[in-house]
Formats: C-alpha cells, sequence, structure tokens
C-alpha cells in the first residue's frame, strides 16, 4: 500500500535539510511564552503531539517537565532518541491511534503539525486522542498557520537552495487544502514531493474541538501571544482545556 504524503516526506534526509534553517531561537522563545500562559507545576507531564526530531521536545524537558514525543516518522523518532533521559522519551506513532489514556497534563501540537489527513472524521479522531490523553482539566495547545493569510499571501513558485540541492516550490490551493510539490535533483536523479494541508479557520477548529470534549479559553495571532485577527496575524493559536 502506497505510503501517505506525510510518513513519506518525513522520512526523508531531504524533508529535514529543506526546513534545516527553522529559526531555534525564535522556535524556543514561543514554547517559552505558552508556557508562561499555562503556568504547569514543576514535573508535570506534557506530550509533544508530531514532535519530528525532538528538538522542541528537548526544550521542554529542560523545563523540569515530564515530556513525552510522539511522531509518525520513524527516521525522526530514531534521531531524536540521542536526547531521550529520565525525563524525556520518544515513540513512534499515529495520532489516529489511542495512546496513553488520562496521563497528561497537558499536549502540544507545534508549527502546522496538524490538517494532514484526507477526512475530517481522521482529523476528529486525532483530537478525540488528544482529549484522552489529557488528566481531566488539562490543556492542548495546537499552533497553525492562520489559513485566511495563507489564501491571500499565496507564493505559487519559488526556488531555495540548500547545501548545493535547488528546490523548485510550487503552491497551489484547491478543495480547501494548501498543496506544496517540492522538486529537486541531487546525484543524478530527480526526486518529487508533495505537502497537502487542509485550511481549517477558526470556526472549523471551533467546532472540531466542541466534538471532541475541548474547550477552547484562548486564541492568539502569533508568538508574542498577540489577539488573533484572521486579516493580519501569522498564526492561529488555540488553547483549550478538557
Amino acid at each position: 500500500m502506497k505510503k501517505e504524503w506525510f510518513s513519506e516526506w518525513f522520512d526523508s534526509p531531504y524533508y529535514h535539510l529543506l526546513y534545516k534553517n527553522h529559526d531555534e531561537r525564535d522556535a524556543q522563545q514561543a514554547i517559552d511564552n505558552l508556557l508562561q500562559v499555562l503556568n504547569l507545576p514543576p514535573k508535570s507531564t506534557i506530550l509533544d503531539l508530531a514532535c519530528g526530531k525532538g528538538r522542541h521536545s528537548k526544550h521542554l524537558a529542560e523545563h523540569g517537565f515530564e515530556v513525552t514525543g510522539l511522531d509518525i516518522s520513524d527516521a525522526s523518532i530514531t534521531f531524536a532518541r540521542q536526547f531521550e533521559n529520565e525525563n524525556l522519551t520518544f515513540f513512534q506513532h499515529d495520532m489516529r491511534l489511542p495512546f496513553r489514556i488520562n496521563y497528561f497534563d497537558a499536549v502540544v501540537n507545534f508549527f502546522t503539525s496538524f490538517g494532514y489527513f484526507d477526512s475530517e472524521n481522521e482529523h476528529l479522531l486525532a483530537l478525540k486522542n488528544v482529549a484522552k490523553n489529557l488528566k481531566p482539566g488539562g490543556f492542548f495547545v495546537l499552533d497553525f498557520f492562520n489559513s485566511v493569510l495563507v489564501k491571500k499571501k499565496i507564493v505559487r513558485r519559488a526556488e531555495k537552495k540548500v547545501d548545493g540541492i535547488t528546490f523548485i516550490l510550487k503552491k497551489t490551493i484547491r478543495d480547501g487544502h494548501v498543496f506544496k510539490t517540492v522538486e529537486f535533483e541531487t546525484g543524478g536523479k530527480k526526486f518529487y514531493f508533495r505537502e497537502k494541508v487542509r485550511l481549517f479557520e477558526l470556526v472549523d477548529f471551533q467546532s472540531l474541538f466542541a466534538a471532541a470534549g475541548l474547550e477552547i479559553l484562548e486564541i492568539y495571532g502569533g508568538y508574542d501571544l498577540q489577539k488573533f485577527d484572521p486579516k493580519i496575524s501569522p498564526r492561529l493559536i488555540l488553547i483549550a482545556k478538557k
């Protein structure tokens, strides 16, 4: 059976090469700002859902939390396990499947690591699993792009050169999704990958969260935790409670 696009692309070393220059300092500051809002006590249990190679899980663990990182990519989890210690562990896992029940004080899903599935039922299933992961009263942080702005400012073609490889990036919007194709050539071979993300807007999340048993408490428009404005905000960050 053909792999889903995210399993294939996220397991590729070229995915991490293309996105390697994401600013670590900005990412850590974003996490620190959100932690101030959550005000979790020391030793709280946190699930980093779709943790990638574990850099944000590692940063959370450095705050003294008990952190578990999950990701669907075997390659990412294999890499992340070098950071494991007594309060940081990693597992390969699909968020559409149950994990630990009534276990975590908080679940976090950073940097648009949601919206990848083919059906609304799968997205809802993932959110229902988040609710199951949480202890009663636990918090969920979802950090998504602002779909309104994505549609407004789409760049249909761009090139990015990284370590001698020229990546050609093309974006289109159709059927409520943004599609990105990634084409490049290296070692005499041509490669082609695609990304597909559902353009969820605030009203969509409000409906999904309610159906999953998650109550939205705060809505932010960026990592500086400014008020969300669909016309100008770069992000859509939701803090919800079970």
